[in-house]
Formats: C-alpha cells, structure tokens, sequence
C-alpha cells in the first residue's frame, strides 16, 4: 500500500506540474514568518474546478490531524492519505470514496466524503456538516491569513529543559487570544492563551536560544524564537494583546 500511494502521489504531482506549465499557472502566494523566512500557502481548485484539474496536495509534514475529522493521524491505525480532488490530507475513513475526476481521465479516485457529495450527487449516512465547531476549530491557515503575527515558536514546560514546537497565531479577528497549533495547516488548535492581563517578560539569551515569558499570577509561560528579531516581533504583539489593544497596529513614523 505504501508503494501504491508513493506512486500515485508522484503521478499526481507530475501532473500537476505539467498543467502548471501548460497554463502557466502562477505560484501559489506566501505569507511571512518574519525574520525574512516565508511559508506557502496552499491553493485549492475553486468548486466549479474540483475534479477537473489537479489540485496541490497539502503535504504530509505541514498537517497533524485529518483535515477532515480532525482526528490525529498516527503511523498505525490512522494513517495519512490525499484526496484527489482537494489535495487534502485525510484519514482512511474520510477518504474511503470513489469518485470520477475529468482531469485523469473520469477514472474513479479516492476523494474525500466533501469531494465525493460534490462530485457525485450522492448523500453519505455520516454527515458532519452540522456539527458544531468550537472555539479552537479554526483552520491555521485561514487564521494566518488574516493574522496580526504568525509563526513557529517552541513553547518550554515548567523545568525549562524540553517543550514543543508549534505554529502560534494572534488573529484578527481575535486579537486578545494565542492559538496554539502543532502544524501549519492543521485544521484545529490544541491550545489557546487568553493575552488579555499578561506581563510580557524579556529574559537573557541562554546558549543561543531567544527566550520570552507571559506571566500572570503564578501562570508563567516560557517560549523560545528562532531569532532575535521574531523574539522582539512577538513580545510586543503579545504586549498589546495583553494591554486590551484591538485594533491593527498603525505605521510608525520615523
């Protein structure tokens, strides 16, 4: 089976570029991680294209959970797979459809339970539209989109020694809350930090490790950023969180 999807995700990535260079298809736009580092976003076919041309497929290594169950994916019992038509990662269960795609073809391929409804015409038993999504059922990637700062940060536990490393977002739209997310594109926070009343800490750089604090009572929280820069970057955003300030930061004169 691992042979299987190795060979069907290089075909599928072989024609994708080649309709890119047919149609000269511009590069999908990045958004900044600041520091002069950049991340691509991904681009999906617009619905009156699903199935019609080759999406980009979501890598592997960008997603920790089933874009479409938000279940976690582990090397076991669920494993990752791509939908054909959207280009997601998806479980074994929410991509255990066929369905004909115009652009290889109209041979059947596995999509996923959204992709085969569209495509189809045909309604499923399990449907998952009207379930209600809570406060940290927000994509990554649309937060980010629309984000006051975004980027990988490693957050410490309490002895200081080892932590985890993360993508963590201040929205918009929610700009007095850090999301915690453990992959860029994943389609679910684990975690989420109300700012709102937190002291923002500098701490010394410690074996070349950028080193910040939020404090509140006895609640203290220790992140490391990869430079100086980003380090400065997220201390003053969270800095404005923390003091209630809502609205988009304006331009500084010199």
């Amino acid at each position: 089976q691992d042979a299987i999807d190795k060979k069907e995700k290089r075909s599928e990535t072989f024609k994708t570029a080649v309709h890119g260079l047919e149609t000269d298809t511009p590069a999908p736009p990045c958004f900044s991680l600041g520091a002069g580092t950049t991340q691509t976003m991904v681009s999906y076919p617009q619905t009156e294209e699903l199935g019609r041309r080759a999406p980009q497929w979501v890598r592997d290594n960008l997603v920790t959970m089933c874009m479409r169950c938000k279940e976690p994916f582990n090397a076991i019992t669920r494993r990752r797979h791509h939908c054909r038509a959207c280009g997601y990662v998806v479980c074994a269960r929410c991509s255990d459809y066929k369905a004909e795609l115009q652009y290889d073809g109209s041979r059947p391929n596995r999509v996923c339970q959204e992709c085969y409804i569209f495509l189809t015409g045909h309604t499923v038993l399990e449907d998952r539209e009207g379930k209600h999504k809570g406060i940290l059922e927000k994509g990554a990637a649309e937060v980010s989109s629309r984000s006051l700062l975004c980027s990988s940060l490693q957050l410490l536990d309490k002895n200081g020694k080892g932590g985890t490393r993360g993508w963590f977002v201040i929205p918009q739209d929610d700009p007095l809350v850090l999301y915690i997310y453990a992959a860029p594109q994943d389609v679910r926070a684990h975690t989420s930090i109300p700012l709102l009343g937190y002291q923002v800490r500098d701490m010394p750089q410690s074996e070349s490790r950028h080193l910040f604090q939020l404090a509140q009572s006895r609640q203290v929280f220790t992140f490391v950023a990869d430079t100086e820069e980003l380090k400065r970057r997220w201390m003053r955003a969270m800095a404005r969180s923390a003091a209630g300030i809502t609205h988009p930061e304006e331009e500084e004169e010199e």
